[in-house]
């Protein structure tokens, strides 16, 4: 058997080297026209801002060492520029520029994705960061730079921000959308943003850079034209599939654009298929047929290793990916998994909506810190869609148990059964994915209905709603709910019995504490003593954090 694998980082060589596991005999060929292979691309960023001080860390093995123990026959600096699908061969082209052929009986594509660059004057100023190369070329520039523009605040974006400022540089960061981490909601995604601001970055937000020049950038944003101080400049705006080699070979694409496969990664050609950046994925959360891209690296190595295991003959489904990414920046981790809630309001979506603000461990433990947790749950089945997490620590064990639920079909109520770890200084007897789902069981049976902080202004506004304020007096004169010019009516929970006869009793009745659990108790005792009242999800918190974040949900 010959296997010829087209690129050689991440799904491609977890291709290889596991097909070589399971067949001895087979010859496989790995073509790479970049010079570089099996790289941590992920690392790129630390090495650029000296957390990673070595460069050879960064290359997981060479040519040389992947002969040596897997007797894998990879060539760098080649490309693969044509594929007879008919013919089963695909057509190379070497540094000097000569070609030459080589035949297959399976052919893998794995050519990764390329960086999105927008289309203005000086872009060819603009460094990208997706391999080896391109760090080299960033930390050549760096002992002369002052000041950076990073294009895009995705995933990348704002890692290789705060890398840099790590070194010293000043940095700018600008964004098309209203908001930075678009994976991420508005209320979950302006903490991002403030941790960004308060480390001494400068973060432009539906703004975009309209021209490069030697030393600065001009960014167009909501208050006009402004000229930004640039030595440095990384396009991070985002990638789109690699797929000429596919497209000029005929191969089928996904609407998303992306090579399509079926579930076990094969391509609409006999004996090709694709993985990685360049693959579509099966969305886990969409229609039986639907498909995602998802550019993640522990994605592209789950298929390079079961596009083996196919090959070789060990055929079974490959299953549905929900996509999970998490990100730190200045101490603070964002994590997210499956579906944001503009993405499911976009698709039509019945759902609910679930803030939780805990620690992330016992709170008489000392360093306990605020989490703030969002879940999306199916209104009708209960399904978990997605989930959201930001904190300085526990974030990412949150997100990680939760994805860990969505694929084992757990649902959202179901999530206080789940039999987690605990001690005092790594969680609580009530951990916050439990506490999640207790809310959504709450939910469930109707127990304590809730809205929205963007629902607010037209409850208020428009329905005559009135807003009750369930916490301290105190806390009440630190800042309440504000809504249409009306503050809340302030009555500590521990009073509420007492003084219900001073709320009005023929409007519905928005009750908020801090971060909804207070309010959770008194919406209930108010219902029970006659009155409309709905509790504000994500209490006091929940609520500032999407005001502050300045556009509504449907509008991000």
């Amino acid at each position: 058997m010959k296997v010829i694998i087209v690129g050689g980082v991440a799904a491609g060589m977890s291709a290889a080297t596991r097909l070589r596991r399971l067949d001895e005999s087979a010859e496989i060929i790995v073509v790479e026209a970049g010079e570089h292979v099996s790289y941590a691309n992920c690392g790129l960023p630390y090495y650029a801002g000296g957390v990673i001080t070595k460069r050879d860390a960064l290359l997981l093995q060479t040519p040389e060492s992947l002969h040596a123990r897997f007797r894998l026959d990879v060539r760098t600096r080649e490309r693969v520029t044509a594929i007879d699908t008919a013919a089963k061969s695909v057509t190379i082209a070497v540094a000097t520029g000569d070609t030459y052929t080589e035949d297959y009986d399976s052919l893998v594509l794995s050519p990764g994705a390329s960086p999105i660059l927008p289309p203005i004057p000086g872009i060819e100023q603009a460094l990208t960061l997706r391999d080896v190369s391109d760090v080299d070329a960033l930390v050549a520039q760096l002992p002369n730079a002052r000041s950076a523009v990073v294009i895009g605040a995705g995933f990348v974006g704002l890692e290789v921000a705060e890398n840099l400022s790590h070194r010293g540089i000043g940095v700018t960061v600008v964004e098309l959308a209203p908001q930075v981490l678009a994976p991420l909601d508005a209320e979950m995604a302006i903490r991002v943003r403030d941790r960004m601001a308060a480390n001494g970055a400068t973060i432009h937000t539906s703004a975009q850079v309209t021209r490069l020049g030697a030393t600065t950038a001009t960014v167009l944003g909501p208050g006009g034209e402004q000229q930004i101080p640039a030595d440095v400049v990384i396009a991070a705006i985002g990638v789109r599939p690699e797929t000429s080699l596919a497209r000029a070979a005929g191969l089928e694409l996904s609407p998303q654009g992306g090579i399509l496969v079926d579930e076990n990664l094969r391509t609409s050609a006999p004996d090709v298929f694709a993985v990685g950046d360049a693959a579509s994925k099966r969305d886990a959360l969409g229609a039986i047929e639907a498909t995602t891209l998802i550019p993640l690296a522990n994605l592209a190595n789950r298929h390079g290793r079961h596009v083996a295991d196919v090959i070789a003959g060990r055929e079974a489904p490959m299953r549905a990916s929900i996509g999970t990414a998490v990100v730190g920046v200045f101490g603070l981790t964002a994590a997210t998994t499956g579906r944001n809630e503009r993405r499911l309001l976009a698709e039509g979506r019945d759902f609910e909506v679930i803030h939780a603000h805990p620690a992330q461990h016992a709170g008489y433990y000392p360093g306990a810190t605020p989490l703030a947790l969002k879940l999306l749950v199916d209104s009708h089945t209960d399904q978990i869609l997605g989930a959201q997490a930001v904190g300085e620590d526990g974030a990412d064990k949150r997100i990680d148990v939760i994805a860990t639920a969505m694929m084992g079909g757990i649902r959202a109520s179901e999530l206080t059964d789940l039999e987690l770890a605990y001690a005092p200084a790594y969680g609580s007897a009530k951990d916050p994915v439990n506490m999640l789902g207790y809310i959504a069981d709450n939910r469930r049976y109707g127990d304590s209905p809730s809205v929205q902080w963007h629902e607010l202004d037209a409850m208020v506004g428009h329905d005559g709603a009135v807003v009750v304020d369930v916490r301290s007096a105190a806390e009440h004169a630190g800042g309440t709910v504000e809504v249409a010019g009306s503050p809340a009516i302030n009555i500590p929970l521990d009073e509420l019995r007492t003084r219900a006869s001073e709320l009005p009793s023929k409007v519905k009745l928005v009750v908020h504490c801090q971060v909804g659990q207070r309010g959770n108790t008194a919406t209930r005792l108010l219902r029970q003593m006659g009155y409309d009242a709905v509790n504000l999800d994500g209490g006091y918190l929940t609520w500032r954090d999407g005001t502050r974040a300045g556009s509504s949900v449907a509008a991000v």
